[in-house]
């Protein structure tokens, strides 16, 4: 039985991946790692909690002492590291926390990999899923292609590039069997509320002011986060080591047309009347080193590895809102912090 350790498996992505490769690939002991901070939240995985091919283990990949004895326990076959300090405004306000984790806890990865696995790297894989905002800025036109050079312009985007750039290194220097992929702008079910879509929603939901940064003209691609979860399973089973490949959804929307979209279909959804919502939006001092277009090319994934997204905006909006209106007790538990008492209750002895 393949054993594979994924990180930040009860984050936002990260818990779509667990659930997908849990359910697919019985033949796999799949290994969660997260140390459920604020956005890893277990109540995202009560529906595959018990299965069999499934472990959670709480822990800090910052902490290299308990990422090596992890492996010496549990000899894990693959790696799929999406655990990330991931909000750009948090890592304005902080950004050697962003430096911690995202490149010293992938370096701890990297390291522990590396010497478990320096007998035989055959058949062995450490996947870094990364973000497009490496990139830095589409100005000009055009598509972050996987030869963009990398410019990043905030501290998060940074503290990525950077662990992106230590991957290459250990494959370039040792040997690691490694793959990368960077992704676009996610959105879905479970995504903790301070991210735009699902901050938007909630405080359409209780008539609270919708912030929008500048004018509301930056402009990101947009995937659906299913989606996104099917590329990282294509990608670590038909992937080619040493290869990066960009996933997007092919899905601009300027952030100022994208909320009135949302406030269309939350109020449509709610029984409001139309355009109600819209009254919400206020015009706030834009912050720094907001990057004004993101956009990927991901031809390469789609005519390599034979993936596409599933779902355009329109849909997969719908499908989100809906997930929330359905959910509200969820909403109201990561909003409230009363998710804390849920990992104490279920997991304070294990």
């Amino acid at each position: 039985m393949k054993k594979i350790l994924i990180t930040g498996g009860a984050g936002f992505i990260g818990s779509h991946v667990v659930r997908l490769f849990v359910k697919m690939y019985k033949e796999y002991q799949i290994f969660n790692l997260d140390k459920l901070t604020y956005a890893g939240n277990l109540e995202n995985l009560t529906d595959i909690e018990s299965e069999p091919n499934y472990t959670f283990c709480k822990g800090d990949i910052v902490d290299g002492d308990y990422i090596r004895e992890l492996f010496e326990t549990h000899r894990f076959d693959a790696v799929i590291h999406l655990a990330a300090e991931s909000h750009v405004d948090r890592s304005i306000t902080n950004p050697m926390e962003f430096i911690q984790t995202n490149v010293v806890g992938t370096v701890n990865l990297l390291n522990a990999a590396k010497h478990f696995w320096k007998d035989d790297f055959s058949d062995k894989l450490f996947y870094h899923v990364s973000t497009d905002e490496v990139y830095g800025s589409l100005h000009d036109g055009g598509f972050f292609l996987e030869t963009t050079p990398y410019d990043p312009q905030s501290p998060y985007s940074a503290s990525k590039a950077s662990s992106d750039h230590f991957v290459r290194a250990y494959q370039n220097t040792y040997g690691l069997p490694v793959v990368i992929s960077n992704c676009s702008n996610n959105y879905g079910p479970n995504q903790f509320p301070e991210k735009l879509i699902p901050l938007f929603i909630n405080n359409i939901l209780n008539n609270k002011p919708l912030p929008v940064y500048g004018k509301g003209e930056n402009v990101r691609d947009w995937l659906y986060v299913v989606d996104h979860a099917r590329a990282i399973d294509v990608i670590f089973h038909k992937g080619k080591i040493g290869e990066t490949y960009n996933i997007g959804g092919f899905n601009e929307w300027k952030n100022l047309d994208l909320i009135k979209v949302l406030c269309k279909t939350v109020d449509a959804k709610i029984g409001r009347p139309e355009g109600t919502s819209l009254s919400l939006i206020t015009y706030v001092k834009d912050r720094a080193g907001h990057d004004l277009r993101y956009a990927i090319d991901a031809s390469k994934i789609m005519h390599e590895l034979g993936w596409e997204p599933s779902l355009q905006f329109e849909e997969g909006i719908g499908k989100t809102v809906d997930w929330y209106l359905e959910n509200k007790e969820w909403l109201n538990n990561v909003t409230s912090g009363a998710y804390l008492q849920y990992y104490s209750d279920q997991y304070q002895n294990r």
